[in-house]
């Protein structure tokens, strides 16, 4: 379990940066793990120890993340790190499979063996977030079987995000339907947490949201994704001909442990 005075480096792909509404990144950092650690979403009033580093950036897939973010979270010496990746590779044709999951795999190992506690977790089937994704589900579900072996090998903490239901409301996730907005981030700090086995957590981020007042007809559905494909999945296919990522130029906001209260301008905490 995290000290008070605990130290935590996030290795990431896209989700710890955040999304924020209107494709507006959140400023320093998502919070999510900083949330976890300190307990249980709650700003950490009680933990003024806690120095936190969020080295993801948007759009890297496994291998990148490896390359570039494990041996500066090494050089952190963390209590507690977080290592997700995969959905990028994922959504790209001709993804194996087993070298993303080798690749999550050596940043368990790398990152236990130094003595730090692990936590990752499920990702959700996105074809039941976005219909036009339900041909790579599959593909999902299979990483997350093999990354769940990979952590147990490695007695890597899993929160399990992918077995409800919740997951997968569209009121969890941003307009791109990739990165989780507001309640999503609140979400996965709650599930980390729990995973944990934080003080004061529990299984409250498991239960749906409360039902939408009218129901959704079958031509606003349609609608809808026509909007995202011309506003999302056009661009997405655009810069994969070109060879780009949507993290071309990008760096990590927050690559050095810093105290919590020195994020400046980092409003995740209000959730």
């Amino acid at each position: 379990m995290p000290r008070p005075d605990t130290e935590v480096a996030a290795i990431w792909a896209s989700t710890a940066p955040g999304a924020w509404p209107r494709g507006y990144e959140r400023p320093a950092c998502s919070g999510d793990v900083r949330r976890a650690a300190s307990g249980h979403g709650r700003r950490p009033r009680h933990s003024p120890g806690l120095r936190y580093a969020n080295l993801a950036v948007r759009g890297r897939k496994a291998g990148q993340v490896r390359a570039e973010q494990l041996a500066p979270a090494l050089a952190m010496r963390p209590d507690l790190a977080t290592v997700v990746a995969g959905v990028n590779d994922v959504l790209r044709p001709g993804c194996d499979l087993d070298e993303v999951a080798d690749h999550v795999e050596a940043m368990f190992a790398a990152l236990t063996a130094q003595g730090a506690t692990v936590a990752t977790l499920m990702f959700p089937d996105v074809g039941r977030i976005t219909p036009l994704a339900r041909p790579i589900g599959h593909r999902v579900l299979a990483l997350n079987a093999r990354i769940r072996e990979a952590a147990d090998r490695h007695g890597v903490v899993v929160a399990e995000t992918a077995a409800h239901a919740a997951a997968t409301d569209p009121r969890l996730w941003s307009a791109d339907r990739l990165h989780a907005g507001p309640l999503g981030h609140a979400r996965i700090a709650a599930a980390v947490a729990q995973a944990l086995g934080l003080p004061g957590s529990d299984d409250k981020w498991t239960l749906p949201l409360p039902a939408e007042g009218t129901d959704i007809s079958v031509w606003r559905t349609v609608g809808a994704e026509v909007r995202w494909a011309g506003t999302f999945l056009g661009p997405w296919l655009g810069r994969r001909l070109r060879g780009r990522s949507s993290g071309d130029g990008r760096q990590a906001k927050r690559p050095a442990l810093l105290p919590v209260a020195a994020s400046a301008g980092d409003t995740s905490s209000a959730v």
